[in-house]
Order: structure tokens, then C-alpha cells, then sequence
């Protein structure tokens, strides 16, 4: 009877838990629901008409707009320069951070200035980054203009030429994104138990070898994830580029986000602009999901 009355109890409790989970969970699916997944839906649905987002007439086009993508020689482009920037936010962001972030560890409190010194260019807005840069680099009156005509040199259009713009942007975008991850690793540095510092200088071994021997191998779990949430960020990345040089010049520094954005509210052809929001999403996802497994390849935590 005991026996009996137990199940009962653990299937009654068992019972209330999924209750309480589905309660929990219900607000949670519905935000997921109707902010990620309709949206995600409409944008394949709207993708097969032809509309300027005002008019209630859509026509509907079939796969022409997907058609039109596959052979649009500006999105490859605008792809190709988000690949770009995603080579070179891993190359600079992420040794970077993890050296300023290492050396914050080390210095402990004596390095607190440098730490509030370094976050600062994260707390800037984009927008505020850009019109700030775009000031800066201009190639008459900007810094680096005014410093090249003070030793007799001309002006120097770095945003305006089309072989220096896109490393120009990406400069900036280091620049502002390296203290993020910075943070990031420090936190994992955070992580990592005192004890085993302790043992290894006991062992005699430097800080190099501490580092190289124990702390990277430790960190390399968080590496692979700030390196995953760099390359989704330079695949959608807008604000900034937008506002530093529209895409331009020609599409030197067009990429994904800011063809779209055009495409749809510039030249208010929703339907083509869906369309190029959903091959974005689909090699974002893609992409995505291939560093994910090459970088968990090896794993063995």
C-alpha cells in the first residue's frame, strides 16, 4: 500500500513540475513565436510576391526573386565582404581581447584604469562610432588628412577608396567590438580556480607556461564561443557601415544587411529585399553551423 501510495505521490509532484514548467515556459514560446519565428515565416512568404511594403496589391512572383538572387552579382559581393570581415575580426578581435584581457588578469587591481579605459569604445553607440569616424577620416578636414597635410602630404580618402574602405570599416568595428570580448575572456579567467596557479608556481613553472599549459586549454571553450558569436555578428552587420559609408563607394563595402535595407526602403521592392533577408538568414545559419561543428571537431571536455 506504501509502494502505491508513493508512485502516486511522485506522480502527482512529477505532474505539478510539468505544470510549472509549461506556465514558465508558455510567455517565453509565445515572444519566440511572434518575434523571431512569423517574422522569419512572413519574410519566405513575402520572398515569393512582388510589393513596395504600402500597396495592398501583391503579385505573386513564384521563386523569380530567388532566381534573381542566386545570379545578383552585388549579393555575392556584399557576401563576400561579410566573409571578409569576418576573417579579419577573428584575426585581430579575438588574439587581441585575449591578450588586454590575459594582461587585466595578471595586473589584477593595478590594471582597474586600463579596464575602464578599454570598455569605454563598447559603450558607444554604433551610430555615435560611425558619425564620429566618418568625421575623422574625412579626406579634407578629418585627423588623419589634417596631420598628412601638416608634413606637406595632400588629403587621404581612406572611405573613399574603394581598395582601402572596407579595412578602414573594419578597423573601427574591431575597435569598438575588442573590449567586448575582452570582458568576455576575463570572466572566464574568473573561472579558472586559484589553486591551480598556486600548484603550478609551487611546480616552478613561469607565467608563460602557466598560460600557455593551463590557461589557454582552460579558456579554449570560451574562445570557440566569443570566435562563434564574432562570425554571427560580422555576417549581420549594419549600423555602423551604413552610417561610415552607405555601402559604398560603388560596393566595395556593401554587405548582406545593407543590400537588404536598400533593397527594401530604399528602392521600396519588399519582395526582392525579403528575399535577400532570407538568404541571409539561410547562409548565416549555415555558416554558422559549419564553425560550430569544425570548431567542436576536436573538443574534449
Amino acid at each position: 500500500m506504501s509502494v502505491n501510495n508513493s508512485a502516486s505521490l511522485r506522480s502527482i509532484r512529477q505532474q505539478a513540475v510539468r505544470v510549472a514548467a509549461t506556465l514558465f515556459l508558455l510567455p517565453a514560446l509565445f515572444f519566440l513565436v511572434v518575434f523571431i519565428a512569423y517574422p522569419i515565416l512572413d519574410s519566405f512568404i513575402t520572398s515569393t510576391v512582388q510589393w513596395n511594403g504600402m500597396s495592398r496589391e501583391r503579385v505573386f512572383v513564384g521563386l523569380s526573386n530567388w532566381v534573381q538572387l542566386v545570379k545578383d552579382s552585388t549579393f555575392w559581393a556584399a557576401f563576400r565582404n561579410n566573409l571578409i570581415i569576418v576573417f579579419l575580426s577573428l584575426l585581430f578581435q579575438v588574439p587581441f581581447a585575449l591578450a588586454l584581457a590575459t594582461f587585466l588578469d595578471v595586473t589584477e587591481k593595478k590594471g582597474m584604469i586600463f579596464k575602464v579605459i578599454w570598455f569605454l569604445p563598447y559603450l558607444i553607440s554604433s551610430v555615435a562610432i560611425g558619425v564620429l569616424f566618418k568625421f575623422a577620416l574625412d579626406a579634407n578636414y578629418g585627423l588623419i588628412a589634417s596631420i598628412s597635410k601638416l608634413f606637406g602630404g595632400g588629403g587621404v580618402d581612406l572611405l573613399g577608396n574603394p581598395k582601402a574602405a572596407l579595412f578602414t570599416v573594419i578597423g573601427v568595428v574591431c575597435w569598438q567590438y575588442i573590449p567586448f570580448y575582452m570582458v568576455y575572456y576575463l570572466a572566464a579567467y574568473g573561472n579558472i580556480p586559484i589553486e591551480l596557479y598556486e600548484a603550478a608556481s609551487i611546480d616552478g613553472a613561469t607565467r608563460n607556461q602557466y598560460f600557455w599549459q593551463i590557461s589557454l586549454p582552460m579558456l579554449r571553450p570560451t574562445i570557440i564561443s566569443g570566435a562563434t558569436i564574432s562570425i554571427i555578428g560580422a555576417l549581420k552587420y549594419f549600423d555602423l557601415v551604413f552610417v561610415m559609408t552607405g555601402g559604398g563607394p560603388g560596393v566595395s563595402t556593401e554587405l548582406m544587411a545593407t543590400l537588404m535595407y536598400k533593397t527594401s526602403f530604399v528602392k521600396f521592392n519588399m519582395g526582392y529585399g525579403a528575399t535577400v533577408a532570407c538568404g541571409m538568414f539561410l547562409l548565416i545559419t549555415m555558416v554558422a553551423l559549419l564553425t560550430i561543428a569544425t570548431l567542436n571537431k576536436k573538443r574534449d571536455f
